[in-house]
């Protein structure tokens, strides 16, 4: 699909659409192509997100499992310990 720079403008959000479902979009300026949209990658922080998740839910359990009142400091305290 091509579409000049003003229709582009008038009609971004369905031809952002369109590049999502896979039809590159060229856009013109004084007949001349000047940029292209097209359906973004898979790859990336959306391919990481199952580690990030598993990673992030064994932090929570780790930390969640502190009786009410337990302060900042004895939780920093008990890392520290960890660590020597």
């Amino acid at each position: 699909m091509i579409a000049t720079l003003r229709e582009s403008k008038a009609r971004l959000s369905a031809l952002v659409e369109s590049a999502s479902q896979g039809q590159d979009v060229l856009i013109t300026v004084r007949g001349k192509v000047k940029a292209r949209l097209t359906r973004a990658a898979q790859s990336g922080p959306a391919a990481e997100k199952p580690a990030w998740v598993r990673q992030l839910r064994a932090l929570h359990k780790a930390y969640s499992v502190s009786p009410p009142g337990t302060s900042v400091e004895r939780i920093m305290a008990e890392i520290r310990e960890d660590r020597v």
